[in-house]
């Protein structure tokens, strides 16, 4: 076991397939010489060359659509779009492309790309600092992977390159730099199972990204006033661990999902829907969502600190909802 940073975790799992497999490749602006607008990339043109590791004129739909294209013959394109604010650039490439070829060509087409992209508030201002992973996730064909933690990181990303189908890989830009331990040897992390970070029994909290984070940590001064949280990160929105969310909510009777997106139209709100259907009478508590408010992500550093979620936000809300746990604990019940 070794520590890395999650950075680095990704630059490795491309690295490593590239090794495994001479169809990978990547391609996006900055990705080579310059080594990746987050330094993911960093050291891969070198050691690759040109012909496999391929800078871009600054043109999203263009780097995304040749490897929408490499992808349906035979090659397996990863793509870096610097933003994910800038994959609404790529709409019609993913849409109505890469999303749908397989369909189209009845199965007899794969088209094994991966589409990376930096996402989150992190003082970058209102174009490179949004949230909008939803938007991708109401798009049949293609999946939709978030890492919390650089052994996810690596694995999911591993999966990912591997998979036949367009995946959609979204890192939080102040998740690069969280340290964790990772194996030497290779390994890989399902797409489509959920991972609980921390068992409980007071409150569910469903979660992905740098939110993970934020949870664990108000999970801990929870646990002060003997609030048990457990904390579910999705890791993969599409496909969704619906069972591991069901499960957990049947055993605590109450749900929170906490995301960095606005609220209307988050993603919460198609947990909130799947929940209120196959375990509505289990819970004992409405089911809250903590979301950034609908707003423009602003560059001020105080603006983003009050409307970004955050831990007290997480606090407030779980004993707001677990109000009558929290008496019979004072009582010492």
């Amino acid at each position: 076991m070794r520590e890395i940073t999650l950075a680095r975790a990704l630059g490795e799992a491309i690295r490593e397939e590239m090794i495994r497999d001479d169809t990978v490749f990547i391609i996006g602006v900055e990705v080579g010489l310059y080594g990746g607008c987050f330094r993911v990339t960093e050291g891969l043109f070198d050691e690759f060359g040109a012909e496999r590791v391929i800078d871009t004129p600054i043109s999203e739909s263009a780097l995304v659509g040749a490897a929408a294209g490499a992808a349906v013959m035979g090659m397996k394109p990863v793509a870096e779009v610097m933003y994910q604010d800038f994959a609404t650039l790529v709409m019609d490439q993913i849409l109505n492309g890469a999303a749908k070829l397989r369909y189209v060509h009845a199965g007899q087409a794969t088209v094994p790309m991966v589409l990376r992209a930096p996402f989150g508030a992190s003082g970058a201002g209102a174009h490179h600092s949004q949230s909008i992973e939803a938007m991708f996730c109401h798009i049949p064909g293609v999946k939709v992977v978030i890492p919390s933690t650089p052994y996810d990181a690596k694995g999911l990303l591993k999966s990912a390159i591997r998979d036949p189908n367009p995946v959609l890989f979204f890192e939080h830009k102040l998740t690069y730099g969280i340290k964790d331990e990772i194996p030497d040897e290779d390994y890989t992390v399902s797409l489509g199972k959920a991972d609980i970070k921390l068992q409980g029994k007071d409150l569910t909290i469903v979660t992905w990204g740098l939110m993970v984070h934020k949870a664990l940590n108000a999970a801990a001064e929870l646990a002060k006033k003997g609030i048990e949280l457990e904390v579910i990160d999705l890791r993969t929105l599409v496909p969704l661990d619906t069972a591991t969310i069901v499960s957990s909510v049947k055993k605590t009777s109450r749900l929170m999902i906490v995301h960095e997106a606005c609220k209307t139209g988050g993603y919460g709100s198609e947990i909130t829907d799947i929940v209120t259907r196959e375990a509505f009478g289990y819970l004992d508590s409405p089911v809250h969502r903590v979301a950034t408010p609908d707003t423009t992500i602003p560059f001020s550093r105080p603006l983003l600190e009050a409307i970004i979620p955050d831990e007290k936000d997480i606090v407030a809300v779980a004993l707001s909802m677990t109000g009558n746990r929290i008496t019979e604990v004072e009582n010492g019940i």
